[in-house]
């Protein structure tokens, strides 16, 4: 089986499951980082040859530059306002090259209700956050998702740091 070389990283992995899809579609070389130690406990037995270790978002343990893509999904909307800056830089700092991400949307950064509890999610518009900090990224796509049953709007972008 051939694999596709791309180095990748999703930050905020949780049981790997993003990243076994990756697999599926012969991705390789594919590595996950994980706040929680049971769901990398868990992820661990799930998966067979993706290197999953637990860490944060905000002090990621990997060399600058390190993968050619670092992404997440639905992680960066639960890093507090107090966090998200170093969030932002530590995924710029080990990305070679491109940052994607799926996360709530909002024109303004704003924390909304989360199951009963405060402080615990926010929605904005990510892509701008790092774009108003790295100069050197450019917005290669986004494309916003408005849910059909209420208000609330997703987003998903690329970015990639411009050579």
């Amino acid at each position: 089986m051939s694999f596709i070389k791309t180095i990748t990283l999703e930050v905020g992995c949780n049981v790997g499951n993003q990243l076994r899809h990756l697999q599926s579609m012969n991705y390789g070389n594919l590595y996950g980082v994980e706040l929680q130690w049971y769901a990398v406990q868990k992820a661990k037995s799930l998966t067979k040859e993706i290197n999953i270790i637990q860490g944060t978002a905000y002090d990621i343990p990997f060399k600058n530059k390190y993968f050619d893509l670092v992404f997440t999904s639905g992680v960066l909307i639960h890093i507090s306002p107090t966090d998200i800056k170093k969030t932002i830089q530590e995924m710029y700092r080990v990305s070679k090259r491109y940052i994607w991400g799926f996360e709530y949307y909002s024109d303004t950064y704003k924390e909304v209700e989360y199951r009963g509890s405060n402080k615990a999610l926010w929605k904005g518009d990510f892509a701008s956050l790092f774009l108003t900090e790295f100069p050197d990224l450019r917005l290669v796509k986004q494309v916003k998702v408005p849910y059909l049953e209420n208000e609330n709007v997703d987003s998903m972008y690329l970015l990639e740091k411009v050579q």
